[in-house]
């Protein structure tokens, strides 16, 4: 695992590679920071509070991916290599932009990324609609609580009401550590598949159905594949 500093404002920029278990575990300073988090191979991310019983590990070992946890909540996570964008977003507690309800605390972030992907987007997009910022609780725990991208929490971004924008956050006594994914194409079926038993009951039943229809990724969105993510965000930080 390697990483490379810079300085873009009042952010410290920093490149990471690695497993998706060692980016996972990796310290971070209490500083205004923001990391693009790589990773070398297909990975599938547990929740810090889920089971490993809801892996299918022969379907996981078949098909070559890691399972690893990361120290934050939420569902689990499918990681492929040039498939997604990780940045993670730390800010120390001293940070003017800090916000003791965990609840809002990831709006200023959620608008940031909503800016930066509304800027992306060509005028007539194969997905139309607004890009809006998610100001209340957790649209489906049941589902949330299984994969990430299920449901729709706190800060997150969507686009016509499709969620295009996955935050999780983990705190200290010295920072908050903002986890973010975006798609750059996304395949319900690729995070189901390596799922041993999806939930009981409308869980079991609802969850395709969730991903299919309420996730959209920067392909549908008509953004340019050479866009940087990075630098989309960077601009529109505060």
């Amino acid at each position: 695992m390697h990483g490379t500093p810079e300085t873009a404002s009042d952010w410290v920029v920093e490149h990471h590679v690695g497993s998706a278990g060692e980016l996972h575990q990796m310290d971070v300073a209490p500083r205004r920071t923001v990391m693009t988090l790589e990773v070398v191979r297909p990975a599938l991310v547990l929740g810090s509070a889920q089971s490993d019983s809801i892996v299918d590990r022969r379907a996981l070992t078949a098909a070559g991916i890691d399972l690893a946890r990361r120290r934050s909540g939420g569902g689990a996570v499918l990681l492929v290599p040039g498939e997604h964008v990780w940045i993670d977003v730390v800010l120390p507690i001293d940070d003017p932009l800090w916000v003791d309800d965990v609840e809002s605390s990831s709006w200023w972030l959620g608008e940031a990324w909503s800016l930066a992907i509304g800027a992306a987007m060509p005028a007539v997009g194969t997905v139309g609609g607004p890009v809006a910022v998610h100001r209340s609780g957790v649209t489906d725990r049941e589902l949330g609580r299984l994969v990430c991208f299920a449901a729709t929490g706190p800060g997150e971004v969507s686009v016509a009401g499709r969620k295009v924008v996955g935050i999780s956050q983990r705190r200290t006594r010295e920072l908050a550590r903002f986890q973010c994914v975006v798609h750059r194409r996304f395949d319900p079926g690729s995070t189901t598949s390596l799922l041993a038993a999806p939930g009981v009951g409308p869980a079991a039943a609802d969850l395709g159905a969730a991903l299919r229809d309420g996730v959209c990724d920067l392909a549908s969105l008509g953004v340019d594949r050479r866009w940087s993510v990075v630098e989309g965000l960077l601009a529109k930080l505060p």
